[in-house]
């Protein structure tokens, strides 16, 4: 069938759009007629190089819509079923069994390289190959070619754009909170970043009852909302060292504290604002990738310091997506807050808005 569908062809360069041809369903796929889908950081950076996915390419992994048809032996959902679609994970590998997903051995294969075991890619423009089942999804598009394992059924009566950045930035800052740390109540969590996935960690802070929740933040108006959502303190960089700003509040240091940056030296300023025996867990993807954590030998020792890499929060995605969801409906995650919704075809735009901080969440809805 044919979908509408933002290409990337170039790094750094604007997505096109385009008639693609997707393939129908075959076994254990889902295909699905997008409602929405987030914009995530990810998505960029695979474009421009960062990640290995050959280009021309369709990106987008955060999306929500109706299924149109499933393959042959689908059972988890059924045509008309509302569904987000999240990472994708092949459920036979040990991390899988042990129920740890995001870290599946063949994670790199099934979100990243765009086609199936037989060695055949689902999207095309006329004779041109185009790299999809980005994420498993691909859902920067009118239609998305996903897989069962990376559908997860959610309720018909909640927006959209609510329910699409659940499936990777949103999990991600809470689950990183809630499953990676398991924060407890009454400790201080220290948020380096106050994007989409900083602030879900707040929100996720916020529901572990953490007692101090400093977020640090160059932004003025990110340090607001996250004060908005529950943050305790909200630190300017520009103010002075972070970790002399974050002993002024906790003399003995946090227990816990979670980067977004990937910047080396804002995880420097994390490690110096710690105490004893607290866990550090890293989200942020750095620029360079041959960056290196800034914590000596000594450091370690002497704090005892735990040090965690954190993919999509840790999350079992049929279990969390729903919990989020439960949590939104109860007015204790507000995911509204972070959101600005852009119709699809303004998808450059909504980079842009984007790129210079004017929005925190941009989502992409179909009209």
């Amino acid at each position: 069938m044919q979908a509408l569908a933002a290409v990337a062809r170039t790094p750094q360069g604007e997505f096109t759009l385009e008639t693609i041809t997707i393939d129908g369903p075959k076994s254990g796929e889902v295909l699905v007629k997008v409602e929405a889908v987030g914009i995530c950081h990810t998505d960029l950076a695979a474009r421009d190089g960062a990640l290995p996915v050959s280009l021309p390419a369709v990106f987008g992994h955060e999306g929500c819509g109706v299924v149109e048809a499933v393959g042959a032996g689908v059972t988890k959902v059924s045509p008309g079923d509302r569904v987000g679609i999240t990472f994708a994970s092949c459920g036979t590998c040990p991390s899988c069994l042990a129920e740890f997903p995001s870290y599946c051995h063949n994670f790199m294969h099934l979100n990243y390289d765009g086609v199936r075991v037989d060695g055949t890619g689902p999207l095309s423009g006329g004779d041109e190959a185009i790299t999809g089942f980005f994420f498993g999804q691909s859902s920067f598009a009118t239609y998305s070619l996903a897989l069962e394992r990376n559908v997860v059924k959610v309720p018909a009566d909640l927006p959209a754009e609510i329910i699409a950045p659940i499936g990777c930035g949103i999990q991600t800052g809470a689950g990183a909170v809630m499953r990676s740390l398991a924060c407890r109540a009454g400790s201080a969590l220290l948020v380096a970043g106050a994007g989409s996935v900083g602030l879900a960690a707040v929100m996720a802070a916020v529901v572990r009852e953490c007692a101090t929740v400093i977020v640090v933040e160059p932004h003025a108006s990110r340090r607001a909302l996250a004060l908005e959502l529950g943050a305790t303190h909200a630190l300017d960089p520009a103010d002075g060292p972070v970790a002399e700003q974050v002993r002024a509040i906790v003399p003995g240091g946090v227990d816990y504290a979670i980067d977004t940056s990937g910047i080396p030296a804002v995880i420097d300023g994390l490690v110096k604002s710690m105490t004893f025996h607290g866990t550090l867990g890293l989200i942020g993807v750095p620029a360079n990738p041959e960056a290196a954590l800034p914590l000596t030998v000594i450091e370690t020792l002497v704090l005892g310091i735990t040090v965690i890499g954190i993919i999509e929060g840790d999350s079992v995605p049929d279990e969390f997506i729903p919990e989020l969801i439960d949590l939104f409906r109860a007015g204790r995650f507000p995911i509204d807050k972070l959101v600005s919704t852009f119709p699809f075809t303004k998808i450059n735009d909504a980079v842009t808005a984007q790129h210079h901080g004017e929005v925190l969440k941009p989502v992409l809805v179909h009209e």
